[in-house]
C-alpha cells in the first residue's frame, strides 16, 4: 500500500525495521526469508511502491571492485532524490575506500540509527559512528512518486 504523501521517511523507517533478523543471502530480496543490502532496499522499494524501477541484473560479491563503474551510486541517482544528510528513511550508499565505488546501501531509522543486511549477520541494526560516515558515499531520499 502506498503512504500518503508526506509519510513516505516514516514508511521508509517502519518497512526497514521490519526486516530485522532477515538472514544475509547474496543476491537476494524477500523478508524473513534472505537478503543482502542492495535486496532490502528493493524489498523495501516494493513493500511501497510495487514493481521495482529497474532490476539490478546478476551482481558477483566483488562487483564493485571488478567492474570499476559506479552502478549503485548511478542506480540511486536515477530512482531516489539526493539528500544532504543521514535522516529517518533516507537511502545511504557507503564505498569502503576513496577509490573504489559505492558497495553497501543502508536505511537511515534516526539521525544517528541505519538497518542494512551485513554479511555473516543479517539485517541488523547499527550506529552511525564515525567510521561508518566516512565511508559515505550518497544519502537519498525515497521518492513521494516514483514515477516522477
Amino acid at each position: 500500500m502506498k503512504p500518503a504523501r508526506g509519510n513516505i521517511a516514516e514508511a521508509v523507517a517502519r518497512e526497514a525495521a521490519g526486516w530485522l533478523g532477515t538472514p544475509y543471502r547474496h543476491q537476494a530480496s524477500r523478508k524473513g526469508v534472505g537478503c543482502d543490502c542492495l535486496g532490502l532496499v528493493r524489498g523495501v522499494w516494493r513493500a511501497l511502491y510495487g514493481e521495482e524501477p529497474e532490476a539490478p541484473g546478476p551482481y558477483s560479491m566483488d562487483w564493485a571492485e571488478a567492474g570499476g563503474s559506479d552502478r549503485l551510486l548511478e542506480a540511486a541517482s536515477r530512482h531516489f532524490i539526493p539528500a544532504r544528510m543521514p535522516g529517518p528513511g533516507r537511502l545511504i550508499l557507503f564505498r569502503w575506500r576513496p577509490h573504489l565505488p559505492a558497495k553497501h546501501a543502508a536505511i537511515c531509522i534516526g539521525a544517528e540509527r541505519f538497518i542494512h543486511a551485513y554479511e555473516g549477520h543479517g539485517v541488523v541494526e547499527s550506529a552511525l559512528v564515525p567510521q561508518w560516515r566516512k565511508r559515505i558515499a550518497g544519502v537519498f531520499d525515497f521518492p513521494e512518486n516514483p514515477e516522477d
